[in-house]
């Protein structure tokens, strides 16, 4: 291969990958919509706020701000196919001070993110038994409720470095 992806930008990066998963969605090699979306949320969210990434063993939290806050951080892909808001299972609400969640668009470029107390993500979450885990919607209502903090234009801004 002669074009080399170094010099490439991470958005960029991301943009190429979902015209590739697209492309290989049409052929029917994939049927879902999965991606890096998890990974680039923690990614987003450490490098917006100088965050600590958790060890992957570690189960109820991502990252520890300098503090010692906890951080439990969720993505989700607005997808032209599926528009859910639902974010991926949180297994342990008792383990995390905060919810970190960021929504991206098709590209995988931040669209809204918000910091959630604990106790708004309990008071939201539904238990789900067959999964032992609590679901949690990320819509657009989230970003009104009192402690909710919008951190939109802080990870947009870490995206761009």
């Amino acid at each position: 291969m002669t074009n080399s992806l170094s010099d490439k930008s991470v958005p960029d990066l991301l943009a190429l990958h979902a015209a590739v998963m697209e492309e290989l969605r049409a052929r029917g090699v994939l049927r879902s919509a999965n991606g890096p979306t998890g990974d680039l949320a923690e990614f987003l969210f450490c490098k917006a706020f100088g965050w600590k990434p958790a060890a992957n063993s570690v189960k109820a939290f991502d990252a520890t701000g300098e503090d010692g806050t906890r951080y439990q951080i969720k993505g989700r892909r607005l997808h032209r196919r599926n528009r859910s808001r639902q974010l991926s299972a949180i297994r342990d609400l008792d383990g995390f001070h905060f919810l970190a969640g960021v929504l991206v668009d098709d590209d995988y470029r931040v669209v809204r993110a918000a910091l959630i107390p604990v106790a708004i993500v309990r008071e939201r979450a539904n238990y789900i038994t067959h999964t032992n885990s609590h679901k949690f919607m990320l819509r657009d209502e989230v970003w009104v409720i009192p402690g909710v903090t919008d951190v939109t234009d802080r990870l947009k801004a870490a995206e761009e470095q």
